[in-house]
């Protein structure tokens, strides 16, 4: 690599630190270059019709010589090979045709490599890494969900660094990590501007993670982030990292260390398995019903606004932009769109535009919406109100 792109890769990095602002045409020219100077992944090429969950891998964080997080009375290694005992478990008792493979069942040191080897070679359709966190601040508490991507804060970046620092235990980890470093901000940059093929599922499945930690752990929900975690960087698959809780705060150690907090950690992870299989088995079962010809038709163009009279009411729309006071068409926001819709949901208002019957259709079409709103995703609506994508989907499916 040459000098002079090193150095304006270390001045990108030191904008990631200073505020994460940078020019977007030299977003481009970095992507341009991990496409160039980075080995191509093997990615596995996965259909929404053809994807199901029947394998699943579970990821104790750490281990053996590397103790992962300290607390005052526990190890991170310890509290995470419980809890995914305990969420594998519950798997192979509940859902029958669904196979658990562990990456560690007892103390052992596994390099992050062989972590997401394991579910490559098994070719496995999720996987979860458990860890625990900490921070200085001792009053901050609750769970988080991540995802490969690059860093949105500085508080992103300190915990994947801190995570992926575990390579350092392995022999040779400059040559097997193909020059990464983890204590380099400019080797986060290079490495999480890799593609993730996956994304898409992966945030739809740490969302539901996130939603039965809050619901039924009652743990503070502290979002689904993106950062640059080894350990998922070269996963086929839909992945995810959970830090279930932070040792740092001494009564979230305490829960942590419980057999009853560990119970409803792992049966809030297992739910959110649950709920995500059921919502990809619905998408494939939707897409799999042909469509039904419309005796009605005259060869006239009918409104798309107009529901039908009976049978499906189900709409799937594209939310763009969302807040707590009323925006209009004419706001610079949505110049580069038209026919932007509006509805309010708890006081918030949410601006949707397109409108399908059809699932698949209103994701390729999301697809596109990204370009200009990367935020963008598909929403629900019936009878004027959103529901929730599973909800609609078990409607839909119930209707053929």
């Amino acid at each position: 690599m040459s000098s002079k792109l090193l150095k304006k890769i270390k001045k990108y990095a030191k904008g990631m630190r200073q505020g994460y602002k940078f020019l977007s045409t030299f977003n481009v020219y970095m992507v341009l270059t991990v496409l160039f100077f980075l080995p191509h992944q093997v990615i596995k090429s996965q259909h929404l019709s053809a994807y199901s969950v029947t394998k699943i891998v579970i990821d104790a964080g750490h281990g053996g010589k590397d103790p992962g997080t300290v607390g005052k009375i526990s190890f991170e290694k310890d509290i995470t090979l419980a809890i995914a005992k305990k969420v594998g478990n519950l798997i192979a008792q509940n859902m029958e045709g669904v196979k658990v493979i562990y990456t560690r069942t007892d103390d052992t040191f596994i390099p992050l490599e062989e972590r997401s080897a394991i579910a490559n070679k098994e070719g496995a359709d999720l996987f979860i890494s458990i860890h625990c966190n900490a921070i200085s601040n001792k009053n901050i508490s609750g769970a988080e969900t991540y995802v490969m991507g690059l860093h949105r804060s500085s508080e992103n970046l300190d915990v994947a660094m801190r995570e992926n620092a575990v390579i350092t235990y392995e022999d040779e980890y400059h040559e097997k990590y193909e020059g990464y470093d983890p204590n380099s901000a400019e080797s986060f940059i290079i490495f999480t501007m890799l593609q993730n093929a996956f994304l898409e599922q992966s945030l739809d499945f740490a969302t539901i993670i996130q939603t039965d930690l809050k619901e039924r752990a009652k743990r503070t929900d502290r979002g689904v982030r993106q950062a640059g975690f080894l350990v998922l960087w070269k996963t086929s698959m839909p992945s995810v990292l959970i830090e279930v809780g932070y040792l740092s705060n001494p009564r979230e150690e305490q829960f942590l260390n419980s057999s009853e907090g560990q119970e409803l950690i792992a049966s809030s992870i297992y739910r959110a398995v649950k709920n995500y299989k059921q919502k990809v088995d619905a998408i494939a079962n939707a897409q799999q019903v042909p469509a039904k010809s419309d005796s009605t038709k005259t060869g006239e163009t009918e409104n798309e606004g107009t529901p039908p009279t009976t049978g499906n009411s189900i709409e799937f729309k594209v939310q763009i932009a969302s807040s707590r006071t009323p925006l209009t068409n004419a706001n610079p926001q949505f110049k580069s769109i038209e026919d932007v819709d509006t509805i309010k949901v708890n006081g918030v208002y949410k601006y949707l535009v397109g409108s399908s019957r059809s699932y698949p259709e209103a994701l390729e079409y999301c697809k596109i919406i990204k370009q200009k709103f990367p935020d963008a995703f598909v929403v629900a609506i019936e009878n004027g109100k959103m529901i929730p994508i599973n909800k609609a989907l078990e409607k839909i499916n119930s209707f053929h």
